[in-house]
């Protein structure tokens, strides 16, 4: 299968169980790589036989940036269901990352990383 990858999308979000993280947000990273069948894409070089890159980075856009979850758990996979409903893909991989949830202690970041799958006859 063939795959599209997205690699450290960047957004300002305002996800967490804390008062302080809806009221301040934060920055989250998202990864994704997405499943599909690219070959007539590759044969005939045009959009329409393809996926357009930009409606991907808008849905994860507008899902980070505009809607509101307590849990990273939550965030990773309403991402990975929209995908799914949206665009043709097989399977979706998405990995949020928070470089700074409110834990006291030395680490770079905290991610979720979750993976879904269409169901048949979807």
């Amino acid at each position: 299968m063939d795959k599209i990858y997205f690699e450290k999308m960047s957004f300002y979000g305002y996800h967490g169980v804390f008062e302080a993280e809806a009221q301040l947000g934060q920055r989250f990273y998202v990864d994704l790589e997405v499943s599909l069948d690219l070959s007539k894409a590759g044969r005939s070089d045009d959009l329409n036989d393809t996926v357009n890159y930009a409606d991907i980075f808008n849905l994860v856009s507008h899902i980070v940036e505009k809607e509101r979850y307590q849990l990273v758990e939550a965030l990773t996979s309403t991402i990975a269901d929209r995908l799914l409903e949206r665009f043709p893909f097989e399977e979706v991989k998405v990995k949020v990352t928070k470089p700074n949830p409110p834990i006291n202690g030395h680490y770079e970041a905290v991610a979720i990383e979750m993976v879904r799958t269409r169901r048949k006859g979807s």
